[in-house]
């Protein structure tokens, strides 16, 4: 399972995860097909260490490659302002 870290200004660790990200094979390949909306975006979910609440986030199919960790912070941060 494939997964990113950040830390935000507060010092919070998260660690972001793609949903589905635990199936594999030919079940991974369905599971993206089907996760992905027709922008090519797909649910992540980032889970904090100490307290702070999960948060679901709906990113570019590349976000793991492509979204820089400043651009993930502020996902995150926009995500807990609408809960």
């Amino acid at each position: 399972m494939e997964q990113r870290e950040v830390t935000d200004q507060e010092g919070t660790s998260w660690t972001c995860v793609q949903a589905f990200a635990g199936v594999s094979g030919a079940l991974a390949e369905k599971a993206k097909e089907l996760s992905e909306d027709k922008n090519h975006k797909v649910p992540v979910v980032c889970t904090p260490r100490g307290g702070a609440q999960s948060v679901r986030l709906e990113l570019a199919n590349d976000w793991l490659q492509e979204l820089k960790d400043e651009e993930l912070i502020s996902a995150i941060a926009k995500a807990q302002r609408e809960q």
